[in-house]
Protein backbone atom coordinates (compact mmCIF):
# COMPACT_ATOMS: atom_id res chain seq x y z
CA UNK A 1 0.00 0.00 0.00
CA UNK A 2 1.16 3.57 -0.23
CA UNK A 3 0.95 6.69 2.04
CA UNK A 4 1.36 10.28 1.41
CA UNK A 5 3.01 12.89 3.65
CA UNK A 6 1.77 16.78 2.54
CA UNK A 7 4.87 18.54 3.87
CA UNK A 8 3.77 22.14 3.30
CA UNK A 9 4.59 26.19 4.46
CA UNK A 10 1.87 27.86 5.48
CA UNK A 11 1.02 31.36 5.19
CA UNK A 12 -1.15 33.70 6.99
CA UNK A 13 -4.17 33.01 4.53
CA UNK A 14 -6.18 30.54 6.10
CA UNK A 15 -8.28 30.29 2.68
CA UNK A 16 -5.31 29.82 0.51
CA UNK A 17 -3.87 27.45 3.06
CA UNK A 18 -6.81 25.33 3.04
CA UNK A 19 -7.31 25.60 -1.23
CA UNK A 20 -3.45 24.06 -1.38
CA UNK A 21 -3.89 21.47 0.97
CA UNK A 22 -6.96 20.00 -0.84
CA UNK A 23 -5.01 20.54 -4.56
CA UNK A 24 -1.69 18.65 -2.47
CA UNK A 25 -3.91 15.72 -1.04
CA UNK A 26 -5.80 15.12 -4.53
CA UNK A 27 -2.44 14.91 -6.30
CA UNK A 28 -1.29 12.44 -3.90
CA UNK A 29 -4.87 10.37 -4.28
CA UNK A 30 -4.16 10.69 -7.94
CA UNK A 31 -0.03 9.36 -7.57
CA UNK A 32 -2.26 6.41 -5.53
CA UNK A 33 -1.85 6.96 -2.16
CA UNK A 34 -4.05 5.10 -0.06
CA UNK A 35 -3.62 7.30 3.21
CA UNK A 36 -2.84 10.70 3.43
CA UNK A 37 -1.61 13.13 6.21
CA UNK A 38 -1.44 16.64 6.00
CA UNK A 39 0.81 18.44 9.08
CA UNK A 40 -0.71 19.78 12.40
CA UNK A 41 -2.48 22.66 12.68
CA UNK A 42 -1.55 23.25 8.54
CA UNK A 43 -4.66 26.04 7.68
CA UNK A 44 -2.79 28.90 9.64
CA UNK A 45 0.36 29.74 10.43
CA UNK A 46 1.67 28.56 13.99
CA UNK A 47 -0.29 30.39 16.05
CA UNK A 48 0.80 29.22 19.11
CA UNK A 49 4.14 31.62 19.26
CA UNK A 50 1.65 33.58 21.23
CA UNK A 51 -1.28 34.27 23.96
CA UNK A 52 -3.98 36.01 21.94
CA UNK A 53 -7.55 34.84 22.67
CA UNK A 54 -8.47 36.64 19.37
CA UNK A 55 -6.86 33.81 17.59
CA UNK A 56 -9.64 31.45 18.96
CA UNK A 57 -11.77 32.28 16.12
CA UNK A 58 -9.38 30.58 14.02
CA UNK A 59 -11.04 27.27 15.89
CA UNK A 60 -13.59 25.39 14.08
CA UNK A 61 -16.25 22.35 14.79
CA UNK A 62 -16.07 18.94 13.82
CA UNK A 63 -17.70 17.88 11.60
CA UNK A 64 -17.06 21.03 9.94
CA UNK A 65 -15.25 23.24 7.27
CA UNK A 66 -11.88 21.47 7.10
CA UNK A 67 -13.64 18.23 7.08
CA UNK A 68 -16.34 19.21 4.75
CA UNK A 69 -13.62 19.96 2.65
CA UNK A 70 -11.69 17.11 2.29
CA UNK A 71 -15.07 14.96 2.44
CA UNK A 72 -15.15 14.65 -2.12
CA UNK A 73 -11.91 14.23 -2.27
CA UNK A 74 -12.18 10.89 0.18
CA UNK A 75 -14.79 9.82 -1.47
CA UNK A 76 -14.23 10.65 -5.07
CA UNK A 77 -10.59 8.73 -4.75
CA UNK A 78 -11.63 6.00 -2.25
CA UNK A 79 -8.68 7.78 0.14
CA UNK A 80 -8.27 7.75 4.13
CA UNK A 81 -7.24 11.45 4.82
CA UNK A 82 -5.75 12.34 8.17
CA UNK A 83 -6.86 16.05 9.06
CA UNK A 84 -5.18 18.31 11.83
CA UNK A 85 -7.83 21.04 12.77
CA UNK A 86 -8.37 23.55 15.51
CA UNK A 87 -11.10 22.13 17.16
CA UNK A 88 -13.98 24.53 19.17
CA UNK A 89 -15.71 21.82 21.14
CA UNK A 90 -17.66 24.86 22.81
CA UNK A 91 -17.14 28.20 24.49
CA UNK A 92 -14.18 28.09 25.86
CA UNK A 93 -13.47 24.59 25.68
CA UNK A 94 -10.68 23.90 22.74
CA UNK A 95 -8.44 20.97 21.14
CA UNK A 96 -5.73 20.13 18.73
CA UNK A 97 -7.30 17.48 17.39
CA UNK A 98 -7.32 14.75 14.50
CA UNK A 99 -9.88 14.54 12.25
CA UNK A 100 -9.74 10.80 10.38
CA UNK A 101 -11.76 10.87 7.44
CA UNK A 102 -12.74 7.38 5.73
CA UNK A 103 -13.03 6.65 1.47
CA UNK A 104 -16.68 7.79 2.13
CA UNK A 105 -15.43 11.12 3.32
CA UNK A 106 -16.51 10.09 6.60
CA UNK A 107 -15.47 10.83 10.39
CA UNK A 108 -14.45 7.52 10.84
CA UNK A 109 -12.34 9.03 14.12
CA UNK A 110 -11.18 11.69 16.11
CA UNK A 111 -8.16 11.81 18.42
CA UNK A 112 -7.88 14.85 20.44
CA UNK A 113 -3.52 15.52 21.49
CA UNK A 114 -3.20 14.15 24.93
CA UNK A 115 0.32 16.02 26.00
CA UNK A 116 0.06 20.02 25.68
CA UNK A 117 3.33 21.71 25.67
CA UNK A 118 3.97 25.32 27.36
CA UNK A 119 7.67 26.28 26.08
CA UNK A 120 8.94 29.96 24.24
CA UNK A 121 6.96 30.08 21.09
CA UNK A 122 5.26 26.88 21.85
CA UNK A 123 2.25 28.58 24.06
CA UNK A 124 -0.21 25.59 23.69
CA UNK A 125 -1.53 25.36 26.91
CA UNK A 126 -3.07 28.47 26.68
CA UNK A 127 -5.25 27.43 23.96
CA UNK A 128 -6.20 23.43 23.86
CA UNK A 129 -7.86 21.74 26.43
CA UNK A 130 -5.75 18.81 27.12
CA UNK A 131 -7.67 15.21 24.96
CA UNK A 132 -9.96 13.23 26.95
CA UNK A 133 -10.80 10.43 24.52
CA UNK A 134 -7.68 8.56 25.46
CA UNK A 135 -5.13 6.58 22.35
CA UNK A 136 -7.13 5.34 19.85
CA UNK A 137 -6.27 2.92 17.19
CA UNK A 138 -8.58 4.30 13.69
CA UNK A 139 -10.24 1.16 11.67
CA UNK A 140 -9.82 2.26 8.02
CA UNK A 141 -10.21 0.37 5.08
CA UNK A 142 -6.60 0.10 4.41
CA UNK A 143 -4.92 0.45 7.81
CA UNK A 144 -5.19 0.84 11.79
CA UNK A 145 -3.82 4.05 11.45
CA UNK A 146 -3.08 5.45 15.29
CA UNK A 147 -3.35 8.92 15.30
CA UNK A 148 -0.80 10.70 17.99
CA UNK A 149 0.20 14.60 17.37
CA UNK A 150 3.54 16.63 17.71
CA UNK A 151 4.57 16.84 21.29
CA UNK A 152 2.89 13.31 22.02
CA UNK A 153 5.77 11.93 19.87
CA UNK A 154 8.10 12.24 22.60
CA UNK A 155 5.79 9.93 24.81
CA UNK A 156 6.72 6.36 24.65
CA UNK A 157 3.69 5.72 26.64
CA UNK A 158 1.72 6.71 24.27
CA UNK A 159 3.18 5.30 21.06
CA UNK A 160 2.82 1.77 23.19
CA UNK A 161 -1.14 2.40 23.88
CA UNK A 162 -1.69 3.31 20.91
CA UNK A 163 0.05 -0.01 19.31
CA UNK A 164 -1.35 -2.34 21.93
CA UNK A 165 -5.11 -1.00 20.94
CA UNK A 166 -3.88 -2.11 17.59
CA UNK A 167 -2.85 0.18 15.57
CA UNK A 168 -0.29 -0.48 12.63
CA UNK A 169 0.96 3.01 11.68
CA UNK A 170 1.39 5.66 14.09
CA UNK A 171 0.76 8.85 12.69
CA UNK A 172 2.22 12.26 13.81
CA UNK A 173 0.99 15.25 12.48
CA UNK A 174 3.49 17.81 13.47
CA UNK A 175 4.87 21.68 13.51
CA UNK A 176 8.24 21.69 15.03
CA UNK A 177 11.20 23.54 14.63
CA UNK A 178 14.55 25.67 15.24
CA UNK A 179 14.38 28.98 17.25
CA UNK A 180 16.45 30.31 15.50
CA UNK A 181 19.05 31.60 18.00
CA UNK A 182 19.41 27.73 19.03
CA UNK A 183 20.33 25.95 15.73
CA UNK A 184 24.05 26.92 15.18
CA UNK A 185 24.81 25.28 18.14
CA UNK A 186 21.72 22.92 18.97
CA UNK A 187 19.51 22.73 15.65
CA UNK A 188 21.59 18.97 14.42
CA UNK A 189 20.90 17.20 18.00
CA UNK A 190 17.48 18.83 18.19
CA UNK A 191 16.90 17.60 14.60
CA UNK A 192 18.68 14.40 15.69
CA UNK A 193 16.64 13.77 19.01
CA UNK A 194 13.46 14.02 17.50
CA UNK A 195 13.95 11.26 14.59
CA UNK A 196 16.08 8.99 16.99
CA UNK A 197 12.93 9.15 19.43
CA UNK A 198 10.29 8.01 16.54
CA UNK A 199 12.41 5.45 15.40
CA UNK A 200 12.64 3.79 18.23
CA UNK A 201 8.84 4.06 18.86
CA UNK A 202 8.75 2.01 15.43
CA UNK A 203 11.16 -0.72 17.12
CA UNK A 204 9.80 -0.87 20.45
CA UNK A 205 6.58 -1.58 19.48
CA UNK A 206 7.09 -3.27 16.28
CA UNK A 207 5.02 -0.36 13.72
CA UNK A 208 5.10 1.05 10.90
CA UNK A 209 5.75 5.88 12.29
CA UNK A 210 5.04 8.36 10.32
CA UNK A 211 5.74 12.07 11.48
CA UNK A 212 4.55 14.84 8.84
CA UNK A 213 5.76 18.31 9.72
CA UNK A 214 5.23 21.87 8.50
CA UNK A 215 8.44 24.11 6.65
CA UNK A 216 9.42 27.62 6.04
CA UNK A 217 9.90 30.86 8.78
CA UNK A 218 7.05 31.95 10.57
CA UNK A 219 7.24 34.61 13.45
CA UNK A 220 3.44 35.69 13.48
CA UNK A 221 3.97 37.02 17.09
CA UNK A 222 6.43 39.50 15.88
CA UNK A 223 9.30 37.83 18.00
CA UNK A 224 12.48 35.75 16.86
CA UNK A 225 10.13 33.35 14.93
CA UNK A 226 10.59 29.56 14.53
CA UNK A 227 12.33 27.79 11.72
CA UNK A 228 10.35 24.64 10.68
CA UNK A 229 12.47 21.86 9.76
CA UNK A 230 10.32 19.62 7.34
CA UNK A 231 11.95 16.31 7.39
CA UNK A 232 8.91 14.37 7.37
CA UNK A 233 10.16 10.54 7.00
CA UNK A 234 8.07 7.05 7.41
CA UNK A 235 10.35 4.50 9.19
CA UNK A 236 9.45 0.76 9.34
CA UNK A 237 8.74 -1.53 12.12
CA UNK A 238 12.75 -2.15 12.37
CA UNK A 239 13.51 1.42 11.91
CA UNK A 240 14.73 1.66 8.91
CA UNK A 241 13.74 5.10 7.39
CA UNK A 242 11.64 4.74 4.17
CA UNK A 243 11.81 8.05 3.15
CA UNK A 244 12.16 11.21 4.03
CA UNK A 245 11.72 14.64 2.69
CA UNK A 246 13.75 17.56 2.78
CA UNK A 247 14.29 20.40 5.33
CA UNK A 248 13.19 23.36 3.75
CA UNK A 249 11.18 22.34 0.34
CA UNK A 250 7.47 21.93 0.46
CA UNK A 251 7.02 18.08 -0.57
CA UNK A 252 4.81 15.47 -1.49
CA UNK A 253 6.49 12.21 0.21
CA UNK A 254 4.29 8.97 -1.42
CA UNK A 255 5.95 6.06 -0.02
CA UNK A 256 5.41 2.19 0.02
CA UNK A 257 4.80 -0.03 2.48
CA UNK A 258 3.83 -3.66 3.48
CA UNK A 259 2.21 -3.90 6.31
CA UNK A 260 3.33 -8.06 6.45
CA UNK A 261 6.52 -6.61 7.89
CA UNK A 262 5.12 -5.74 11.18
CA UNK A 263 4.24 -9.81 11.40
CA UNK A 264 8.09 -10.51 10.37
CA UNK A 265 9.68 -7.78 12.50
CA UNK A 266 7.48 -9.14 15.79
CA UNK A 267 8.46 -12.72 15.55
CA UNK A 268 11.98 -12.24 15.37
CA UNK A 269 11.98 -9.27 18.01
CA UNK A 270 8.98 -10.21 20.16
CA UNK A 271 8.99 -7.04 22.50
CA UNK A 272 5.02 -7.18 23.12
CA UNK A 273 5.29 -10.79 23.96
CA UNK A 274 7.72 -10.04 26.38
CA UNK A 275 6.47 -7.32 28.59
CA UNK A 276 6.33 -8.03 31.98
CA UNK A 277 3.05 -6.49 32.74
CA UNK A 278 2.74 -7.39 36.14
CA UNK A 279 6.00 -5.06 37.05
CA UNK A 280 4.61 -2.10 35.51
CA UNK A 281 2.30 -0.82 38.29
CA UNK A 282 4.08 2.19 38.94
CA UNK A 283 4.01 3.66 35.44
CA UNK A 284 0.93 5.86 36.71
CA UNK A 285 2.94 7.29 39.16
CA UNK A 286 4.28 11.18 38.45
CA UNK A 287 7.17 9.69 40.53
CA UNK A 288 8.41 6.42 42.40
CA UNK A 289 9.41 6.47 46.18
CA UNK A 290 12.28 4.61 46.69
Amino acid sequence: MKIALIQMGCSANTVENLDRAKGKVEEAARNGAQIICLPELFRSQYFCQKEDAALFDLAESVPGPSTEAFREIGKNHGVTILVSLFERRTAGVYHNSLAVLDERGEVAGLYRKMHIPDDPAYYEKFYFTPGDRGFQAIKTTHAMVGTLICWDQWYPEAARMTALKGAEILFYPTAIGWHPKEKSEEGQAQRDAWMTIQRSHAIANGVFVVAVNRVGYEAPAGGDGLEFWGSSFVCDPFGLVLGQASVEKEETLVVDIDLERIEEVRRNWPFLRDRRIDAYGGITKRLLDE
